[in-house]
């Protein structure tokens, strides 16, 4: 059986769990702390860079999200989550990429550093930009590859609901409103949503990480030297 080492509200380990369910494949979640686990010396057998997700299927180990996904599709192609025109896989693609490399830094940011003015009004600036890309590609499409679910929505889809709790309304962006909205009402997405003290919770780690990270640093460091 597969096996998903996870944390719930981590954003790299969701879109993991969520193709998953998607797919409708066995699987067992192995939850890891990030409040320190990770670091620790069992998690760092199973992935030395202390990251989840990681996914074990019959002894073979994959780690990184996007990697993970890919092998899904690749290993389990039914109930398939990817297009296979050449503009629909390059459309899906993008989306992953923006989520991960614009969106989410900007949650992050928002998320972390709630009392610095700074990082705030930067990540909110990052966070509009992409939902207006976003918005714009969606276009009228039910999904941004036309009318199929596919890692599109499973990456972007976990983030993008997000932004509301952090201020910035999603109703200014009506297309994406009416896409997000519709994803979280699929029972996979209601299977992984964060209770509000999940959520509560997540966002004092996020503002102690970055600590953790620099303390972590250090001791790297100091190993290596």
């Amino acid at each position: 059986m597969l096996k998903l080492y996870y944390a719930r509200p981590s954003a790299y380990a969701r879109p993991v769990w969520l193709a998953l369910i998607e797919k409708q494949l066995p699987f067992e979640l192995v939850p890891v702390d990030l409040g320190g686990e990770q670091f620790g010396d069992e998690f760092q057998s199973v992935n030395p860079f202390g990251h989840v997700p990681v996914l074990v299927d019959d002894g073979f180990r994959v780690i990184e999200c996007m990697a993970i996904l890919d092998y899904l599709e690749a290993k389990y192609p039914e109930r398939s989550l990817m297009p296979i025109e050449a503009s629909a896989v390059a459309t899906v693609r993008m989306v992953q990429s923006v989520a991960f490399s614009e969106l989410l830094p900007a949650l992050f940011r928002m998320v972390a550093y709630p009392k610095d003015a700074v990082e705030t009004a930067y990540g909110r600036l990052r966070m509009v930009n992409t939902l207006r890309f976003l918005e714009d590609f969606l276009g009228e499409e039910s999904y941004f590859a036309g009318e199929q679910l596919t890692l599109a929505e499973i990456v972007a889809g976990t983030l993008v609901y997000r932004v509301e709790a952090l201020g910035l309304p999603l109703a200014d962006y009506p297309k994406l409103k009416v896409w997000s909205d519709g994803l979280l009402e699929r029972p996979a997405w209601q299977q992984i949503e964060l209770s509000v003290n999940e959520w509560v919770r997540f966002k004092r780690q996020m503002q102690v990480l970055p600590k953790l990270w620099e303390k972590r640093r250090r001791l790297r460091m100091k190993a290596l030297s």
